[in-house]
């Protein structure tokens, strides 16, 4: 009877029990953390990216017979490309840009990066991260169609290569 009452108000080794069942939900929510920073860094990244497209959107070239020569939705796309930085753990889409609204005097170029979350002992959902920039353009082009078919385009007729 005496050793049944010695164990019942033995505490050693109890806090050995609560570390283990607590250090795993504290080294995931760490690890998750780590994530979450990640996505933050991306985020930046992308945003600088955008913001170097949006400078180099807005040059005129050169002017030719009073029309601007726009830089190239293909040139546009490499700045941005070349301007990304962020986490390697995830993948960056290609950046796509919009040259649909150009005659509007503005594009859209966007960036989309995909993450699948860890929280160390399992992993997460999928999620994607996706940022837009409009970029108002030097000079406003003709539709797309009008500069195709024309047989000397106008030079602000460049974005849409």
């Amino acid at each position: 009877m005496i050793g049944c009452r010695k164990i019942r108000s033995d505490n050693g080794g109890s806090t050995t029990v609560e570390m283990a069942f607590a250090l795993p939900v504290l080294a995931s929510m760490l690890y998750g953390i780590g994530t979450l920073g990640m996505f933050f860094e991306a985020n930046a990244g992308i945003q600088h990216a955008l913001g170097q497209g949006a400078r180099y959107g807005n040059l005129c070239l050169s002017v030719t017979s009073g029309s601007c020569t726009l830089p190239t939705a293909t040139a546009i796309r490499t700045m941005v490309t070349s301007s990304l930085y962020g986490s390697s753990s995830g993948d960056f889409d290609t950046p796509t840009v919009d040259t649909s609204t150009a005659s509007s005097g503005y594009i859209t170029v966007t960036v989309k990066y995909h993450h699948t979350l860890s929280f160390l002992f399992f992993n997460g959902p999928a999620v994607t991260l996706t940022r837009s920039k409009r970029v108002y353009l030097a000079d406003t082009p003709p539709t797309q169609s009008t500069c195709t078919s024309a047989s000397t385009p106008q030079a602000s007729c460049s974005i849409y290569n």
